[in-house]
């Protein structure tokens, strides 16, 4: 059985069950930066079993794709090593939120792997937690595994929990024995003694019953539920009758197509791991680039740069020319493509983005392999057994290196590599980790949030139609903790029952309002929705009291919100121009919108030129003066998706859509706040274009009164320089040039001056040359205007003296400068100017280095010139020795 017909089964035979069909998430989790990435079926789910979203079904069955690389699920190193373990893989799944529990879960997988599949049932065996009766008695009741195959196992492998606290329960393994022929060399090869390759878990039952406190007490969930978890890979190897993973349908054909390329043939055994690896990197960068990740040096970019690099590496091993992994795009394309339409829509940008990743590492690589080279060199000489936390940073921080990167280049030196001083090296890059872990925190906050307001009906946002509502106080929050009664002076959560004020979301900031009510008043600073619905007002009273039950009216500060609502619209129409001028691979990457201005990252390959950019603004504009109604509606997502309303990345969407379309040129599914008709806008300025990282450029642009401001800006900026130019504004482009060009030529001049200087003291100079152990060595502070006439100096000297050493020094604007130049003949017997101006500049309070015939170097303590120049014997007479 093939894997696309496997996993077509699987979904259709739950779906028989009164399962819905759910597309499989992103790889990125939506609203939840607790994840990485997408690391199992339930993720997208989790808000449901939180009690945080509902959904319009209660059971569920998908084909979710996951990625386990990065943060506590990591799987990046023992990929390639073992038959079973993989950066990508796909997790088949079944769910109940509250519906079916342990029987029909029991009873579902047994019929779905022995009637559908075909599975032999005398090869099944199930696992329980120790204490788990109820699981033990239906297996016995309702499969054929006898007592002696059901084996029951501690918390590690046979409990499941969410978090330290949360859901969680028992769950129950389905392992199927692949016979004798795969028997470790232990004594006894048991199930629950042993983890050798005969015993292969392919599905796992999650049983959540209970609700875990904060003080680790279970009590019962009123509604339990079922999510269970399938590795289609590791089943397709069952069904296929294949030894590994990788020799099933859905990765083989990978590793035939590098076997092409290399040249080499494939064996299943240490052999055949650079192979292993890079059919599942290939697999992984295709997923991860097609949901919006790129290379970076943190977060999940820099987990993508890991992979990608990881797999150039082996292809090195297998004498692969760099680069030649985008090549296998294509063919993960052509065996997921099907069952995966959104890496089909985007293989040509996804091979280009693996291209450009590749030949940015090969320079990575050339550059840094020759500092690697010298590090080690240095740490051997100096007796050290370890590369230092400082170092392996510097290599990742200056030339890119992973760090495991540096770990395989010191282990094939017999070197070892100080991690912990690696990891203190890179706190600054941490603080960013720190700031996500601050949204995390965020996430938590919500999860409490919404267990303290489960009484409260969700919050009815009015805010489209209106700006000012009058609504009754449901709860206040002070502190994390829920209270009656709020005075002057502090800090709060409100809720209301309706609301007009914007809560921040797809990118727009939430809106800031003025709080009103019986002998009160305040200031709504910022405002959030809890992910079941609820709107928090951040708010601080200004004076009065106020309580649950009374009565308020909330007014958003109307200019603040106009000017939002004019960047938000602009970002639609700017979407749909940057795919008219640079084509149909444009996507949104992410957005800010604020009051004012806007920034809108997408997915290009190059710099805009200033053509482009003006096409664009200019598109923009057209729109904005053709007046366009615009029109927002509420529909399916699936009849939003065939009208041809664009989904953006990393958004959730419910079966209910908002859909806002302004004419007949942009339609964008969008929850936020617009202009009524582009008129409104006024005018779009664009201040910036730049790039944000390997195939993303990011779009900086005001409307509006910001934009009037912007431009007015340019114009007396304009007026101010062409007064300086002593010239008109419209003509300073031409006076510009003028003076260019006459500084040319008077640089010109200069040169030729400090030549024919350099030349009449070279005599004097060299009047002044001295041997050192038969070395004509010339060391001594000249008077220059700067680093190039310096180096011109040098070079007469060179000429005139014919065969020695020159070293020249100078104080150029407050700061030292060395040159040092070592004729072929002494390069020849063993003296290196590099290494020399080195050592000479290190006196001076610098350093610097260099090729062996010239080099130049910096300093900061220019009364230490006179005895670093003296130090160039020194160093002349050890270099000789």
């Amino acid at each position: 059985m093939k894997g696309n017909e496997l996993r077509e089964k699987f979904l259709k035979f739950f779906e028989s069950k009164g399962h819905t069909i759910v597309p499989s998430s992103s790889l990125v989790p939506a609203n939840d930066p607790t994840l990485l990435f997408t690391n199992a079926g339930m993720v997208q789910f989790k808000d449901v079993f939180l009690g945080l979203d509902k959904r319009a079904y209660t059971r569920a069955t998908t084909a979710q794709k996951c990625v386990r690389a990065g943060g506590k699920h990591n799987d990046l190193d023992t990929v390639g090593r073992t038959a079973r373990h993989h950066t990508f893989f796909e997790m088949m799944g079944n769910f109940s939120f509250g519906d079916y529990f342990k029987r029909d879960a029991i009873k579902y997988a047994w019929e779905f792997l022995t009637e559908v599949i075909g599975l032999e049932p005398e090869r099944l065996w199930a696992t329980i937690y120790l204490d788990d009766d109820e699981a033990h008695d239906l297996w016995v009741e309702l499969t054929d595994i006898p007592e002696e195959r059901i084996v029951r196992m501690g918390e590690k492998d046979n409990f499941w929990s969410m978090g330290d606290t949360g859901p969680c329960g028992p769950c129950s393994e389905i392992i199927y024995d692949r016979g004798e022929e795969y028997r470790c060399n232990a004594p006894k090869c048991a199930l629950g003694e042993c983890d050798c390759d005969r015993w292969l878990e392919i599905w796992n039952l999650v049983f959540m019953q209970y609700n875990r406190d904060e003080d680790g007490n279970m009590t019962p969930l009123p509604r339990p539920s079922i999510d269970t978890g399938m590795g289609l890979e590791r089943v397709a190897s069952v069904l296929q009758n294949v030894d590994s993973n990788f020799d099933t349908d859905l990765i083989r054909p990978l590793i035939t197509a590098i076997e092409e390329m290399s040249g080499k043939t494939y064996y299943g055994d240490d052999r055949g791991f650079p192979f292993r690896v890079i059919a599942d990197h290939a697999r992984a960068c295709t997923f991860l680039i097609s949901d919006g990740v790129l290379p970076s040096n943190e977060g999940r970019g820099y987990v993508l740069r890991r992979i990608l690099r990881r797999a150039v590496r082996f292809g090195k091993v297998l004498e692969m020319e760099i680069p030649f992994l985008y090549r296998f795009v294509p063919k993960v394309v052509e065996i997921l493509g099907e069952a995966y339409p959104e890496i089909t829509q985007k293989q040509e940008q996804i091979a280009q983005i693996v291209k450009i990743e590749e030949e940015r590492f090969k320079a990575t690589l050339n550059e840094g392999m020759k500092v690697v080279n010298e590090m080690i060199a240095k740490v051997k000489q100096e007796g050290r057994s370890t590369i230092s936390g400082k170092e392996a940073f510097m290599l990742y921080d200056t030339y890119g290196f992973p760090l495991d990167l540096t770990e395989d280049i010191a282990e094939e030196n017999e070197l070892e590599v100080d991690t912990k001083g690696f990891e203190k090296a890179m706190e600054e890059q941490r603080e960013r980790a720190r700031a996500a872990r601050g949204d995390a925190r965020e996430w938590d906050d919500a999860v409490v949030l919404s267990g303290l307001l489960q009484e409260v009906e969700p919050t009815k946002f009015v805010g489209y139609d209106m700006l000012t509502s009058e609504s009754t106080v449901q709860a206040l929050i002070v502190d994390g903790e829920k209270v009656d009664r709020v005075s002057a002076g502090q800090k709060f959560g409100l809720v209301v029952a309706e609301s007009p004020v914007y809560p921040e979301g797809g990118g727009q900031i939430g809106d800031r309002a003025r709080l009103t009510g019986h002998g009160c008043q305040g200031q709504v600073t910022d405002c959030k929705r809890l992910p079941d619905g609820k709107i928090i007002h951040e708010t601080m009273l200004d004076e009065g009291q106020l309580a649950v039950g009374d009565r308020v009216t909330l007014a958003v500060f109307a200019q603040t919100r106009y000017n939002t609502q004019r960047n938000h619209s602009a970002t639609h129409l700017l979407h749909r121009a940057l795919k008219e001028v640079l084509g149909d691979h444009v996507e949104q990457a992410g957005s800010l919108v604020t009051n004012d201005r806007l920034r809108f990252d997408f997915t290009h390959f190059s710099a805009l030129t200033e053509e482009q950019l003006q096409q664009v603004e200019e598109r923009v504009n057209q729109q904005i003066f053709a007046d366009l109604q615009v029109e927002a509606f509420e529909t399916a997502y699936e009849q939003a998706k065939e009208m041809g309303a664009i989904a953006l990345f990393g958004e959730k969407y419910g079966d209910t859509v908002r859909v806002v379309k302004m004419g007949n040129y942009s339609m964008e599914l969008c929850g936020g706040t617009h202009v009524k008709n582009t008129a409104q806008i006024g005018i779009f300025k664009i201040v910036s274009e730049t790039g944000v990282g390997a195939g993303m450029r990011r779009i900086e642009a005001v409307t509006g009164p910001r934009a009037y401001e912007y431009v007015s800006g340019r114009m007396a900026k304009a007026e101010e320089t062409a007064r300086i130019l002593k010239t008109k504004p419209d003509e300073i482009d031409q006076k510009a040039e003028q003076l260019v060009a006459r500084v040319k030529e008077l640089e010109r001049k200069v040169t030729s001056l400090q030549d024919r200087l350099a030349n009449y003291q070279s005599e004097d100079l060299l009047k002044q040359v001295r041997h050192v152990d038969g070395v004509p060595l010339l060391a001594v502070q000249v008077q220059v205007a700067n680093m190039e006439a310096l180096r011109s100096m040098a070079d007469v000297l060179r000429d005139k003296l014919g065969s020695g050493v020159i070293v020249l020094g100078a104080v150029i604007e407050d700061k030292v400068n060395f040159v040092s130049v070592v004729t072929k003949d002494w390069v020849d017997k063993g003296l290196h100017a590099g290494k020399l101006i080195g050592q000479v500049a290190k006196v001076a309070g610098g350093g610097g280095g260099g090729r062996p015939d010239m080099a130049q170097a910096g300093g900061r303590q220019p009364d230490k010139i006179a005895a670093a120049l003296d130090q160039a014997a020194g160093v002349v007479m050890e270099q000789l020795k």
